[in-house]
């Protein structure tokens, strides 16, 4: 998946602050861009998504929005904190996701129902706040769970079992965490680690022929 970048290599590459915030900001952006776009049409156009029996074993829970946005916090480890090349690579994968979420927003767009907000409190409160901005529409597949997902393979690092697992276990509450909250659906969560898997293999095929590089190399 990262093309046999080995610790010892990848350390040998710089990456300044600058060039890292800057391909966060290009790559994240366009999921951004993509979402909010395809979010502008209404919910009346969308597939009516009916929630599956494992849907139902999670109780709508707004004290999951501090996991949940956590992941504002996950993200940015992924470009930071990462090795450079895997940064490179992250960025590549994302814009991949992009366009592959581009392109199921516009042919299949899906909506849900959506509960209520009838708790006190300052979880849902922010849960409220989150929902005045967040799209109706655009639930499969799940970008929360693809761009963590792909932030986890990015940050994971051979030689550091227990860094690994701490930050595995950050990055499946974090996409678990849509289901409590009632924003995805369960086959949201598969379509958005699908839509990971599609963007790591889009982007090893750009990489082989050249269409993508980075580190001077195709």
């Amino acid at each position: 998946m990262f093309d046999n970048i080995d610790d010892a290599s990848a350390s040998k590459v710089t990456l300044s602050f600058l060039s890292r915030l800057v391909l966060m900001v290009s790559s994240w952006g366009s999921i951004g861009i993509v979402y909010t776009l395809s979010g502008l049409r209404g919910a009346e156009a969308a597939h009516l998504l009916t929630p599956s029996s494992i849907d139902l074993w999670f109780p709508f829970t707004p004290s999951a929005i501090w996991v949940y946005m956590s992941f504002f916090l996950f993200i940015p480890m992924g470009f930071f904190c990462a090795q450079p090349e895997r940064v490179k690579w992250l960025s590549c994968v994302m814009l991949c996701s992009a366009i592959g979420a581009a392109i199921v927003f516009g042919f299949f767009p899906t909506t849900m129902v959506f509960p209520d907000v009838t708790q006190q409190g300052l979880s849902a409160q922010t849960l409220k706040l989150l929902m005045r901005y967040d799209a109706v529409v655009n639930c499969l597949p799940s970008l929360h769970v693809t761009l963590t997902c792909l932030a986890l393979l990015a940050l994971l690092q051979a030689g550091h079992l227990w860094r690994n697992l701490l930050l595995t276990g950050w990055a499946v509450v974090i996409m678990v965490s849509i289901l409590p909250l009632h924003r995805h659906q369960f086959v949201d969560l598969l379509a958005g680690l699908g839509l990971a898997l599609l963007a790591c293999a889009a982007t090893v095929i750009f990489k082989r022929y050249g269409i993508i590089r980075w580190g001077g190399t195709p």
